[in-house]
C-alpha cells in the first residue's frame, strides 16, 4: 500500500469528522478560531490513535489469519464505506437534526471516539500490509486536522448541503480501495499500486 493510497484512506476516513465539523459550524453565528480549531484537534487526534491502537491490536492474531488479509482488508473497507454511502442516501440521515452536537469539550470527546472507531478498523487493514504505522497515522491525523476545520466553516457558511455528498465520497473511495486489494491479490500484481 503506498503513499497515495494511505492518502485517499485518510480522506474517506476524516468524512464523518467531516460532516460531524459541519453540524458544529451549523451550532453557532460565527465560529471563533477556537470553535474551528476544537474539532481538527479533537477529531485529528482521535484518527491519529485509532489507527495506531488497530494496528498494535492485529499483531496478537495476524500470524493466524494472514492468508485472509486481504479478504479482511476488502471486508472492513467495503463495510466502513458501504455505510458511509448508505448513510449518505438516508433520508432519515439526512433529516435529522443533531441539536446535541456543541462545542463541550466532553462532547467533543465523544463524537471524536464515535467518528474514529472506522480507523481502529483500519489500522487491522494497515497491519496486513506493513504499513508504516507511525507515518500513516500522522498523514490521517493531518488530514482529518483540516478537513475538520473546513468543515466547520463550510457548516457555518453553507449548511447542510455537502455532507451528504461528503459522505458518500468518502464511503466510495473505502469501497474502491477494497476492490483494488482484491482485485490486486487475484491477479498477483503489486505493480499497480499507488506511487
Amino acid at each position: 500500500m503506498g503513499f497515495g493510497e494511505i492518502v485517499i484512506i485518510a480522506v474517506g476516513l476524516s468524512m464523518d469528522a467531516f460532516a460531524v465539523s459541519i453540524t458544529l459550524g451549523l451550532s453557532v453565528e460565527k465560529p471563533t478560531i477556537k470553535e474551528i480549531l476544537m474539532p481538527g484537534l479533537y477529531f485529528g487526534l482521535f484518527q491519529a490513535l485509532m489507527p495506531a491502537v488497530g494496528y498494535m491490536t492485529s499483531f496478537y492474531f495476524a500470524n493466524k489469519i494472514q492468508h485472509l488479509d486481504h479478504w479482511i482488508a476488502f471486508a472492513l473497507l467495503g463495510l466502513i464505506g458501504g455505510k458511509m454511502i448508505k448513510d449518505s442516501l438516508s433520508q432519515e440521515h439526512k433529516e435529522k437534526k443533531l441539536p446535541e452536537y456543541s462545542f463541550n469539550p466532553m462532547k467533543m470527546l465523544l463524537l471524536a471516539l464515535a467518528t474514529s472507531i472506522d480507523a481502529l478498523a483500519i489500522g487491522i487493514t494497515f497491519a496486513f500490509f506493513d504499513v508504516p504505522i507511525v507515518k500513516a497515522a500522522i498523514i490521517t491525523g493531518l488530514i482529518t486536522f483540516f478537513i475538520a476545520m473546513i468543515g466547520v466553516k463550510i457548516g457555518n457558511l453553507f449548511g447542510m448541503r455537502y455532507k451528504s455528498k461528503a459522505e458518500f465520497a468518502g464511503g466510495l473511495m473505502l469501497v474502491i480501495i477494497g476492490i483494488k486489494t482484491v482485485i490486486e491479490h487475484i491477479l498477483g500484481d503489486t505493480s499497480v499500486l499507488l506511487p
